[in-house]
């Protein structure tokens, strides 16, 4: 989630640069793989908090010096981070259903 926000802070500040027009006349390609880059990014940021929560689950389970609260803070994040981006898909399936159902 937090590599998500700072991702969309990112592309804030990208638009807010003078020569932000400019780039946008990219080819499809282009735009197709800087989308594909950014999504999997995101994805790869939201398996990442769900290994390191793990990992610090499985380490207070081996007995090891871990304090209870960042464990709990680390699986909330983990929890809520892979909420946030079943939602964001299903707004995004949502939003394609809608324009299939469109009339040209």
């Amino acid at each position: 989630m937090l590599v998500a926000i700072d991702q969309i802070a990112n592309m804030q500040s990208l638009m807010a640069k003078p020569n932000y027009r400019a780039s946008l006349e990219t080819s499809p390609a282009e735009a197709q793989q800087s989308f594909k880059t950014w999504l999997n990014e995101a994805v790869e940021g939201v398996n990442n908090t769900r290994i390191d929560s793990e990992n610090m689950t499985q380490a207070m389970a081996r007995g090891e010096q871990v304090d209870l609260h960042e464990v709990m803070i680390s699986a909330q994040k983990a929890s809520i981070t892979l909420e946030t981006t079943i939602e964001v898909r299903n707004k995004v399936i949502e939003a394609y259903q809608e324009i299939m159902r469109m009339q040209v």
